[in-house]
């Protein structure tokens, strides 16, 4: 199999509802599609989430990279020779994982396909869905709650609730959230590194009866130690998030036991094959691991998606942002159902 042309696009979309995290406000997003022809007929894709707070990335640089970079090394080639491309595009792609993320998808999406199933399959196959949490950004305290409740009519089992601005007013939300809807609902909480660790470890002794799941990077990644203070001084799940760029940031992290869990976000690692490579360590430490997103549409999620049904390790889901995209042209290769991910039954993505 040998692909002999690609092409690439971008593609804006706005957000049905803006949301707000620790540093900025977020109402619309770009994500960059990439499509390879092979010389056997088959199509593969691929999409790309750069965000430049947490990538330094534009979807410029992305498109530059793709001419530069990808289309060179991959036109001609042969996707099932994936090693070898990815030690070449890493190479050249070093500040670039949400570009490098899009190469990897695509070769995957191919081999996928060449075999005639499903991603998650030819990865290993593991499981046929996965619970997802969906996103509660900060608000205040009465729209917090009713958005939860307007969650959970929908089936969805784990909100995720943003923080970080307020140590105060987090403690409020999360407290009148679980009041609201009860026992059953799963909570977790992300502070987007909004806090110190004193912050943090106060953050819980005042809300540890409402029974959270896990803290999501409470603190700077400028000070790592900060995290493994937290880490060491509360009684649930700490998980790194914006620490996690790259192999050599989970080995770290967890050899110094400086975090209980890590997020996995394939466009801030550059894809599929250096996700398997970090899930690999953290299993290897005894760390569990979530599949988190970016501002991605469903093509990019269903990357995501695919990985984590493959490996055991994945216990957590985040990959909720495409519920929220308006007009995304790939909405039906997922499912949705009682919070629960679905991959559709087609080969590669789904696509």
């Amino acid at each position: 199999m040998k692909i002999k042309k690609l092409d690439i696009w971008r593609q804006e979309f706005t957000l049905t509802e803006p949301y707000t995290i620790a540093y900025e406000t977020i109402d619309r997003c770009v994500n960059v599609f990439v499509s390879a022809q092979t010389a056997s007929g088959i199509t593969g894709l691929a999409c790309s989430a750069p965000d430049f707070a947490v990538t330094k990335e534009t979807p410029e640089t992305v498109e530059k990279a793709f001419h530069n970079v990808i289309e060179p090394l991959l036109k001609d080639s042969d996707p099932f020779t994936y090693i070898a491309l990815q030690e070449k595009l890493k190479k050249r792609l070093r500040q670039q994982p949400s570009a490098l993320a899009l190469a990897d998808m695509l070769l995957y999406d191919l081999m996928a396909k060449q075999a005639g199933v499903p991603l998650y399959k030819y990865l290993g196959g593991y499981r046929h869905c996965i619970k997802t949490s969906v996103t509660i950004g900060i608000m205040p305290l009465h729209e917090t709650v009713s958005k939860a409740w307007h969650l959970a009519r929908q089936g969805f089992k784990a909100l995720k609730i943003k923080g970080g601005q307020s140590v105060e007013d987090d403690i409020k939300r999360v407290r009148a959230v679980r009041r609201a809807l009860g026992p059953k609902i799963e909570i977790r909480f992300d502070a987007n590194q909004g806090y110190n660790s004193s912050e943090a470890i106060y953050f819980f002794n005042k809300t540890c009866k409402t029974k959270i799941e896990l803290i999501e990077q409470p603190t700077s990644v400028l000070n790592e130690n900060l995290l493994g203070r937290v880490t060491r001084n509360v009684r649930i799940p700490i998980m790194a998030d914006e620490a996690i760029k790259n192999l050599k940031d989970v080995f770290r992290l967890t050899k110094k036991d400086l975090t209980d869990m890590i997020n996995i976000k394939l466009m801030k690692v550059g894809g599929i094959t250096e996700a398997l490579n970090i899930n690999a360590v953290a299993k290897a430490a005894g760390v569990e691991v979530m599949i988190g997103c970016m501002d991605e549409s469903s093509l990019a999620i269903a990357a995501g998606l695919h990985f984590a049904l493959a490996r055991p390790n994945v216990h957590y889901a985040d990959l909720d942002s495409f519920l929220d995209i308006k007009d995304d042209p790939y909405r039906d290769i997922i499912t949705v159902k009682n919070g629960v991910l679905y991959p559709n039954r087609r080969p590669g993505l789904g696509a």
